[in-house]
Parts: structure tokens; sequence; C-alpha cells
């Protein structure tokens, strides 16, 4: 009997070690001995009418992925799943669940109705990914409850109109993946999208714009065709209950007092200057499309100068009356009013909204701002609701009960948090779902670089918060703003997977988060993307790049890992080639383009052109006096000097060091006395995202490292908008040590987007010729 023990006790530690693949990942979970069968005698078992909605988002799954549904019944004695509800001991309203699954049957029992129908989805996770009439399901115990009250996903429809259809799916994506909340970011300075019966031209006429910029801004030109569109009352009535009954609360957003052109579009008197044609405002770089005269619909994207006047009555009294409309039609405690990116050099120059700050004591435009988000407030709290706002709502001083939500990093929160105000975070880094997942785009993003992998580190509590303070960090969520996503494959494409990131970040607790186990069971996921026909981004599976410089300086080390198995890579340029196996590293020691074909089993997977230009600087050590952001950090300095030209822009946003109002300051050791005649910066320029080229460049020499002389100086760009070049030459000198001082543009002129911030200064390489 000993070995057969000896046996079982292995086979028990086994089965114990398994993982379900559940994202995310549950409070506690074991696999069991055996399998519970799914077929079309299963019955649901259910006595309690509040669970009908988690019996039809199940039963609807099933219809459609495998061909049949379940009938339910008050008791049966076995093959069964049943659904109750019942109280556990563990944190309050949070809707927790237990899951067990034996041979004989599915117990699942939630704290709330919601908790039951979070079980559903992990339920769902369990199930083949193939299409049959019998669902083998792996037996274990799930105890489970989120970390964090509000989880959610927000979706701008404002600068493309999304159809209803879509939208109730993104519902069922937020279903899925256990968050609770859903954005719904409705008007816009591109359009207006939701029906108030008082002011019928906010949809007729503010729902439509004559055209759009073509490619990312500023533009290839315009594709002068009409684009709009706006949901209903009844439309908006019936999302609502449709993510009622998967237990997730719609917020709506009313942006004010900026991001207001539609609106005035529709009714000009909105405005600080009824006369001004939108035209004024709109980018010369830009390219626009039909009538030119009075107020229209915006073409671009950015930041407009022309918002809702504070100076008037008329503007709070049209507000009140378009609130009144939407609080009636969502349930939400809250309701979001923006607040954010709103230029204050209108009110600066009208006349009503100069009065109204003499006459209210206020001393600038940002207490202006501060009163009217004030005055909004008290109506919206007068009616039962709350409001959030984005971090600019701190300028001037806090609403008394509004919540914020940062995005401008984390430190909007992290302040609002210390003076009592509840926060849900959302900042850019790292869950702007917008932003690049890959190195290697193949689609127009705004830029920025927000890889799953990102993602997944996030922590929405910061940790210079006490453990008081933090108790007001709601949450978070991840923003999805569509100025480059016309239809709903591109927003799938740009939400997964790093949505299924964002769930366990949110959902499961801090110390059951691990990268490595999430990995596994992101490759089910991967497969449940397919079964399921779900458009997704396969960056994951990229070919990661670095260079690194060599040993001894004469070249640098082109390294590439993956995560697909079995990968080889064959290789050539006008200097070698070969094939070898991932990981692995090339050694480049002159100019070169290398062009690379992965192969996994045979099969051609991907390919990846990289050229290498090699100058004086290239691979030599460099140090800077200032680091770049934490979006764009690059490979740290040796960026600068790895023989890589950025030819993509924010593609390839990663190949940039980025300085957020500051300079770049650089010194290069060129190893010993060399000839040289020329300094060349190679930097970016993309206003609508805030980048700006530099004013200028200086270019100081030393041989010694300590005593330096200036070169020159230099405020001369070339090359087409947006990659550019500015350069300083001189008479041939001798010099070892090089010093570069790019200057930073400073801060962004008002009306422009991001007026009154600081510029990014984007630099991706140094030359010395």
């Amino acid at each position: 009997m000993k070995p057969i023990f000896s046996l079982l006790l292995i086979l028990s530690l086994y089965t114990n070690a398994q993982e379900l693949s559940i994202i995310p990942k549950p409070v506690e979970s074991s696999v069991q001995k055996g399998k519970f069968t799914i077929n079309a005698a299963t019955v649901i078992v259910v006595t309690d009418e509040g669970l009908k909605p988690s019996v039809d988002f199940l039963n609807s799954y099933l219809k459609t992925y495998y061909g049949f549904s379940l009938k339910t019944a008050k008791q049966a004695k076995t093959n069964f799943i049943h659904l109750g509800i019942k109280v556990f001991i563990r944190p309050p309203d949070n809707d927790g669940y237990n899951m067990t699954v034996t041979p004989k049957n599915i117990e699942i029992s939630g704290d709330t109705y919601a908790g039951t129908f979070h079980a559903i989805q992990s339920l769902i996770q369990l199930l083949p990914l193939q299409k049959k009439k019998v669902l083998d399901v792996q037996c274990c115990s799930v105890t489970d409850y989120p970390r964090l009250k509000y989880r959610g996903l927000h979706l701008d429809v404002g600068r493309h109109f999304m159809p209803v259809a879509f939208v109730k799916k993104y519902i069922d994506f937020i279903a899925q993946n256990k968050l609770n909340y859903f954005h719904w970011h409705l008007t816009e300075d591109q359009g207006w999208r939701i029906e108030i019966k008082k002011y019928p031209r906010l949809t007729e006429i503010g729902g439509w714009r004559n055209g759009t910029i073509i490619g990312r801004y500023p533009g290839k030109g315009n594709d002068n065709t009409k684009h709009g569109g706006y949901y209903t009352q009844e439309e908006i009535k019936d999302v609502v209950k449709y993510a009622a009954d998967r237990y997730i609360t719609v917020v709506p957003e009313i942006e004010l007092p900026g991001h207001a052109s539609a609106a005035i579009a529709a009714y000009p008197y909105l405005s600080c200057f009824p006369d001004e044609s939108t035209i004024k405002y709109f980018p010369k770089s830009c390219t626009w499309s039909g009538d030119t005269t009075g107020k229209q619909v915006q073409q671009t994207w950015g930041v407009f100068s022309d918002v809702f006047c504070a100076g008037k009555d008329s503007t709070f009294d049209f507000l009140q009356d378009v609130l009144d409309e939407v609080i009636a039609l969502f349930p939400s405690t809250y309701i979001h009013i923006g607040g954010d990116e709103c230029p204050k050099d209108n009110w600066k120059r009208c006349p009503n909204c100069l009065l109204r700050m003499q006459r209210k004591g206020l001393k600038d435009a940002h207490e202006l701002q501060s009163y009217f988000i004030q005055r909004i407030e008290k109506y919206i709290n007068s009616k039962g609701r709350k409001i959030i706002g984005w971090d600019e709502i701190l300028e001037g001083g806090l609403a008394p009960n509004a919540t914020v939500m940062s995005w401008r990093g984390e430190e909007g929160g992290i302040t609002a948090a210390k003076q009592n105000h509840d926060v849900i975070m959302t900042p850019g880094n790292p869950v702007y779902f917008d932003h690049s997942q890959s190195t290697n785009e193949d689609s127009v993003t705004i830029g920025g670089y927000n890889p799953i992998e990102k993602v997944y580190a996030y922590d929405p509590v910061p940790a210079v918060l006490s453990e008081e303070q933090g108790k007001h960090i709601l949450g978070a969520q991840a923003n999805v703003w569509t100025e480059y996503m016309d239809n709903g494959r591109k927003v799938e494409y740009m939400i997964f997977p790093r949505l299924a990131a964002l769930s366990e970040v949110l959902w499961s607790q801090k110390d059951k988060k691990d990268w490595n186990s999430f990995e596994k069971r992101l490759s089910t996921q991967f497969k449940r993307y397919d079964f399921t026909k779900t458009n997704y981004s396969k960056a994951y599976f990229d070919l990661k790049q670095s260079v690194q410089p060599s040993t001894n300086n004469n070249g640098v080390i082109w390294k590439l890992e993956g995560k697909q198995k079995n990968m080889s890579v064959s290789y050539s340029s006008e200097l070698q080639k070969g094939i070898k196996t991932i990981p692995f590293d090339i050694t480049i020691k002159q100019s070169q383009t290398v062009a690379i074909k992965q192969s996994v089993n045979g099969k051609v997977v991907g390919s990846i052109t990289q050229s290498f230009h090699f100058n004086k600087a290239t691979a030599k050590n460099i140090t800077i006096t200032n680091q770049p952001g934490k979006s764009y950090p690059g490979d740290g300095a040796f960026t600068l000097v790895n023989g890589v030209q950025n030819e993509k822009g924010l593609a390839k946003s990663k190949e940039f060091l980025g300085f957020e109002g500051t300079d770049c300051k650089a010194v290069i050791d060129l190893e010993k006395t060399t000839e040289i005649k020329e300094v060349i910066a190679h930097v970016f320029e993309e206003n609508g995202s805030w980048i700006y080229r530099p004013k200028s460049i200086e270019v100081f020499v030393s041989n010694d490292g300590l005593s330096y002389q200036s070169a020159g100086k230099s405020d001369m760009f070339i090359q087409v908008y947006p990659l550019r070049t500015v350069g300083v030459s001189f008479a041939p000198l001798q010099t070892r040590f090089v010093k570069v001082f790019i200057k930073n543009y400073g801060t962004i002129p008002a009306g422009n987007a991001g007026g009154g911030h600081p510029a990014w200064l984007f630099v991706d390489e140094i030359e010395v010729n």
C-alpha cells in the first residue's frame, strides 16, 4: 500500500498546485479532481428573481458560442448549476462570491446580486474554447471579492460616434472583466451625442461636423465627409438598463466649461463672442472643410479657446436645463462635468467675464473657473447627485463635495486625497488606452507607449499616502479617447489585451498580483479572444528590441527578445547575414540596414527592418543632466547615441527621450581628441500632443571635460514636420568632450492643446560629424 499512498499524495499535490485560468486572479482558488459536464439537460436552479440578469447573461453566452441554453428550475438533484445569495464574512459592500464545482453540480453564492454575476464571469472562463454540445468544467473551489470599489472603463463617443450596438458590446467587455463603471464621454468640440429635448439644435447642428482631418494631427488634408450621430433619450434609457443588468453604473460626462465647440455651434450665445467665426480658432496647420462662416463643429483635435462664457447667467441656465434632462436619464450618483483643458484667453477679454470677476472678488481666471465648477456642483448637489471632474478642477480651489479624476499623472489625485476628497486614478501613463501598446504600431495612434506590462505593474493607491488618505482612492479606470478610432474594431484592438491587465490591477488583492502567473493565464485569454472573434493587439508577441553599447564602445549591440516559443530569426544586411533563435543579439559596427524575418515552426510570423546610422558620437559614453519623463525614458541616455534615427514619429516613441518642461543637456565623451565640424540634434514636433521643437541648440567643447567653450548656437531647423533636425556647424576643431544644450520651448501658448502647460521636448539622436 505504501507506493499507492505515495502516488495518491503526489497526484493530490499536483492537483492543488494547478492554477485556474481566471482573470482577474481570485482571492483563493484550488483545483479539485474531476469534471462537471454542462449539456442541454443541465438546469439552472434559482429561486430568487433578482438573479435573473445572471441567468440571462450565462444563457446568452452559451447560446452565442455553443448553440444551446439551459432551462431554469426551483430544485434539482443532480446535473445543475445553483445560483444563490449568501452573506460571507469579508469586506462590506464588496460584491464577492464563492463558487464550488463538483462532478454533480456547480454551487455559486454571491454576497450580492452583483457578486453572483461576477461568479458567472469566472465560470465562463472555465468553459472550453471550442464549440461543442458537452462542456467539461474543471472541479474547483473559488473564493473571491474585489480590492477596489470603483473599477472603470471610459469611452469617448464625441470625437467619433459609436452606434448603440457597439456601446452594448463594450459594456459586455466591461462586465466580463469584472469592472463596474462605464464612463460615457458624450459631449466634445467635435460632436454633441445626447438628445436634449429642450435644445434640439444640440444634436441637429452640434451632432455633425463637415469633415475630419486625415491621419495624425495636424493631418494630411481633410476627408470632406460629414460625420456624426447621437443617442436618443430612449436609446440612452436602453443602454443604462443594459448596463444595470450587468451591475454596471453608467457615468455620463457633459464637458464644461471647455470642449464646448459643438454646443456653441448649435447655440452661439453660449460663447463669450457669438459673432466670432469658429475658423478663427482653427489651427492654420490643419485643413478645413465646407462653410467657414459663423459657429461650426470642430474638425480637428486639440483644445480651443471658444468655451462656455462664464460671465452670462444664460450659460448657467442652459447648463442647468441640460443637466436636468441628463439626471433624469442616468441614475448614477456621479455626474461627470469635465473641467479639463479650458483656455482662459477668451474670459480674459470678455466684458461679461471681467464684470463677473469684479463683482465676485475673483482675482484671476483660475478662480473664475473654480466659481464656474462650484456653481454647477451646487446645482447638481441640489438634485441629490455628486460631481466628478478632471484634476484641473483643483485650480483656483476645489469644489466642496467633488471627486477628482486624476489624469495628468497622480499628483492631482494625491493632492485631492490629502484634502480628504475622493479620487479616481486615471493617469495617462499607464492607463490611457488610446496610447500605443507596441513600438511598431501598424495604425495611427495618438502616441505614447503603454504596453500591457506597464498596465499590469500599476498600483492606483500611491505609496506616499497614509493609510487613512489612501481610503480616498476609490479606484481607477482606463480612458479610451477616439481621435484615431473611427470604428468598433479599432477600439477593441486598442483595449485588448490591456483590459485584462487592468481588471487584475483593480479587482485582485495586491498581494495576489504575479506577472508570471498572469502571463500563463493570459495565454488562455488570447485563445478566448480568438474563440469569441474579439479583435486584439498582438503587441505582446512583438520582438522586444533594445540597443546597447558594446563592451569597448566601438559599436552597438542590437538585442531582440520575444514571448513566442520556437521562434527563429533570419537576418541580413549589406554586411552580414545569418539565422538565430530568440533571444539573440547582433553587433553593429558601421552604418547598415538590417532586415529581420521571424518564423515559428517554419512559418513566417513577422518582419522588422532597422537602419543604423553611425557618426563620431555613436556608441560613445554619454551622460545627461536632466532625466527624461517617466513616459518617455527610451533606453536611457544611450538612446541619443545608439545610431537609431526615428523615422516613424510617435509610432516608435520608444526611440525618443522626452523632457517635460526641461532642457536636454548631454555630454558625449569621444574617448580621444577628435576633429569635428558639426553637431546635429534629431528632434520631433507634434503640437497637438504637446510636443514642441526646441528653441535652440548650443554646442560646447572641451579637451579635459572640465573647462568648456562655446562652438556655436543655432535655431535653424531643417527637414519636414514633424521630424526635424537642428544643428550647429563651425570651422573644424580638435576636441574630446562635446556638451550639447538643447533648450525646451517652454510654456505652450494659450489656445493650443495643453495651453499653459510645459511643452515636451523630444530628442532621439545627437550626431557629431
